[in-house]
């Protein structure tokens, strides 16, 4: 299964699933890639502040962008998510990764379900919706 298939497979990640399909990223993701994508779960998608999700469900360019904020070129491990001060995603700036308490932290996200294999790519699952600072 590729990432799109493995992440609507995925209970805890149908939102992102479905915000992958809202913003026109299912061709994109279903590519060979690969892929590492920091996917925010379902629990975190409902910490955002009321009505942001459903914004950006509306605005299909701004949920691409921060989409693709959560989508790293190449296949990149946990462990080595861990080793790393910074990864490039495909939209906006670097993200910062730091361990704290044996941790890893992606701009402040943990990663709650990590190396979930697809296909084209790995998915880790995160706690916290990544969102690109207003410039």
């Amino acid at each position: 299964m590729n990432i799109v298939e493995t992440a609507k497979a995925s209970a805890n990640l149908t939102t992102f699933a479905r915000a992958i399909e809202a913003a026109g990223l299912t061709d994109t993701l279903n590519e060979a890639g690969p892929y590492t994508i920091l996917a925010p779960t379902d629990e975190a998608f409902a910490k955002l502040p009321p009505g942001t999700l459903d914004e950006w469900m509306k605005d299909k360019e701004t949920l691409k962008k921060v989409l693709l904020h959560h989508v790293v070129s190449g296949k990149v491990s946990a462990s080595e998510v861990g080793a790393m001060q910074s990864a490039k995603a495909l939209e906006g700036p670097p993200l910062a990764i730091k361990s704290v308490n044996n941790k890893v932290l992606i701009d402040g996200a943990g990663i709650v379900q990590p190396d979930i294999a697809a296909s084209n790519g790995v998915i880790h699952a995160i706690d916290t919706v990544l969102v690109i600072p207003k410039q």
